[in-house]
């Protein structure tokens, strides 16, 4: 359904220190780096590093009409983990580099019984999901 998806930040290389280091915990890394944006993706999503379209990625970047990033009350991005651990590992990582503590790593049983999330917010104050919708 989704081509890629866009978070604004303020501090690039604050960012990409904060991203390379949370999404490598989850298996996924930057493919491409530029002075205002980053994109990042699965090991064997060669088509997002290839072809140049930037689809089935994460991109992180300065906005491009020059106003400050912010964030929106109500949205997140959720990155799919492969276990629950992962979903573990990455909310520590993420809160370990300054990110705010949304909600514990544990089961959201009113999205489903095996529905494992945190959530933490980035260094710009976007939502981020870890999720694991695998049963332990």
């Amino acid at each position: 359904m989704f081509s890629h998806i866009g978070l604004g930040v303020n501090d690039i290389d604050k960012s990409i220190l904060f991203y390379d280091a949370v999404l490598g915990v989850l298996g996924y890394y930057r493919h491409s780096t530029s002075d205002t944006w980053a994109g990042y993706g699965k090991p064997e999503d060669e088509c997002a590093k290839h072809d140049n379209t930037g689809a089935d990625s994460l991109w992180i970047n300065v906005p491009f009409n020059g106003e400050p990033a912010t964030f929106a009350n109500g949205s997140y991005i959720a990155i799919l983990a492969q276990s629950r651990e992962a979903v573990d590992n990455a909310y520590s990582q993420a809160i370990s580099l300054d990110a705010v503590d949304e909600g514990k790593p544990g089961i959201r049983a009113e999205a489903h019984p095996n529905f494992y999330a945190s959530y933490v917010r980035d260094p710009d104050g976007n939502k981020l999901c870890f999720v694991c919708h695998k049963s332990e």
